[in-house]
């Protein structure tokens, strides 16, 4: 078990995973709370959660930093997402534009991870992105009142050899198929562009498989399926969901479940063979 800190600093992003972290962090113990949260991206009702709040820019790295050295405090979590088309439409700061331009290959994880290293260099250790939060790791079966049929299984089979391999590259998490063929693949519009693209493509009774490579960083961009997935399954007319069992965040449970309950949307948590996110430490 990991110990609990007194103090954690919280760099949210958007959606209901800031405001679960920082509520599972209060249950556990955690004293007090600070957070980083990104101007128009973050829900503004995180202040409620936390001792206190500072908002930025998505470009404002140089501020973020000093700020986050202002704070002492030594552990902190990243988590929510920040909207990827973001990056092509923020003012970035000195700082920010030499980050960018000192990675060659930029996704959410290259990009986190050199965020990260920039707070371990400045003594603020970054705990991985599942911390507080095991109640929202799904473990392996059948999620839904309803398991995936034959076809189903043989597309979800067939998307995690696939999504695990595209994985590797670092290219996205997400696949979509239907009867063996390969409807969309996640770049770096993010999971839900990807789900509509295929959702058109593909027509009723797609597959939807999320992964994380083997060597995934749990503290950067774990994978995360929420409430607001559902709708934009049932507009894609998507009818299975497979994730990777104890490696993927599944906010909202009752929500999503009720939800996909309701449309007849199956979502399966598969033993992919790969470690826990919460069995290894950092990375998995």
């Amino acid at each position: 078990m990991m110990p609990v800190p007194r103090e954690l600093l919280i760099i949210a992003g958007r959606g209901t995973y800031p405001l679960l972290m920082a509520r599972g962090a209060r249950a556990a113990g955690v004293e007090r709370i600070v957070v980083v949260a990104a101007r128009g991206i973050t829900p503004r009702c995180i202040a409620k959660l936390a001792n206190e709040v500072v908002w930025v820019g998505v470009g404002e790295v140089e501020r973020t930093l000093r700020w986050v050295e202002q704070t002492g405090i030594s552990k902190a979590v990243m988590v929510g997402q920040i909207t990827p088309m973001a990056l092509f439409h923020t003012r970035f700061d000195a700082m920010g534009r030499e980050l960018l331009h000192n990675i060659s290959f930029k996704n959410a994880h290259s990009i986190f991870g050199k965020v990260a290293a920039l707070l371990t260099e400045r003594n603020v250790e970054v705990l991985p992105a599942w911390s507080f939060m095991d109640d929202h790791l799904p473990q392996a079966g059948t999620l839904t009142s309803r398991s995936p049929d034959e076809r189903e299984w043989i597309d979800i089979n067939l998307g995690f050899e696939i999504a695990i391999r595209i994985s590797n590259l670092d290219i996205g998490q997400t696949i979509l198929l239907k009867e063996g063929m390969v409807l969309a693949v996640e770049a770096f519009e993010g999971t839900n562009a990807a789900i509509r693209r295929g959702g058109r493509l593909g027509g009723k009774g797609a597959v939807v498989v999320k992964v994380a490579k083997k060597g995934h960083d749990m503290r950067l961009d774990i994978p995360v399926i929420g409430a607001e997935t559902i709708p934009i399954l049932r507009r894609a007319r998507i009818s299975a969901l497979a994730v990777q069992a104890g490696r993927l965040i599944l906010l909202d449970r009752p929500k999503v479940i009720d939800a996909a309950n309701r449309l007849g949307i199956a979502i399966v948590a598969v033993d992919s063979g790969l470690p826990h996110a919460n069995q290894v430490g950092h990375t998995t």
